[in-house]
């Protein structure tokens, strides 16, 4: 009975996210992943909610470091103004390089980063969960584009991506992009 206290104290610090019971689905992530290609400016068309992105014109840009580590930036506009994240990524295992780690703090511990698919030009399909005593677990899914504006055919099929991989979907919210350029942002 002590686990179910637990579990209701937790739920009010995760509200702002995706919270399942049962352990993290197991998505296969994308063959031969190629790290350099993936660099660049990614927008975000949809996600799961995320209590660190409530803004609009969401992007993230990943550059390599002289260290072998990957500069995360993420940006949005919120509350008028535009803020701006700077994270680490790093790929924990060479031989699965689609699975990074990505942490915004030297205190945290790096939180998983799967590249479930992408063509590197146009799409991309993150997912990201952390079990919690392997009684529920906290996810994020992203839909990334390198447009602000990817056609309806493009996000329809990373949805049905992430669905066949046993990621729910059901508080999936797309991103406003709109205005963007007027708020200092690149117009892609």
């Amino acid at each position: 009975m002590s686990a179910v206290y637990l579990v209701l104290l937790l739920l009010p610090l995760v509200s702002a996210q995706t919270v399942h019971w049962g352990p993290c689905p197991t998505p296969k992530v994308q063959p031969n992943f190629n790290l350099p290609q993936y660099l660049g400016r990614w927008y975000e068309i949809e996600k799961l909610p995320a209590s660190f992105e409530k803004g609009k014109c969401i992007e993230a840009n990943y550059a390599l470091r002289e260290d072998g580590t990957i500069q995360v930036l993420n940006s949005q506009f919120y509350k008028e103004k535009v803020s701006v994240a700077e994270g680490t990524a790093v790929v924990q295992d060479p031989r699965e390089p689609a699975r990074l780690g990505v942490s915004f703090s030297y205190f945290s511990p790096y939180s998983p980063y799967l590249v479930v698919s992408t063509d590197y030009s146009s799409l991309s399909i993150v997912y990201s969960c952390t079990n919690v005593l392997n009684i529920f677990h906290v996810d994020f899914a992203w839909i990334l584009s390198r447009s602000r504006f990817p056609p309806p055919e493009t996000v329809k099929y990373a949805k049905e991506l992430l669905t066949k991989e046993g990621i729910d979907l059901c508080r999936m919210k797309p991103t406003d992009q709109m205005g963007c350029q007027d708020k200092g942002f690149s117009s892609n």
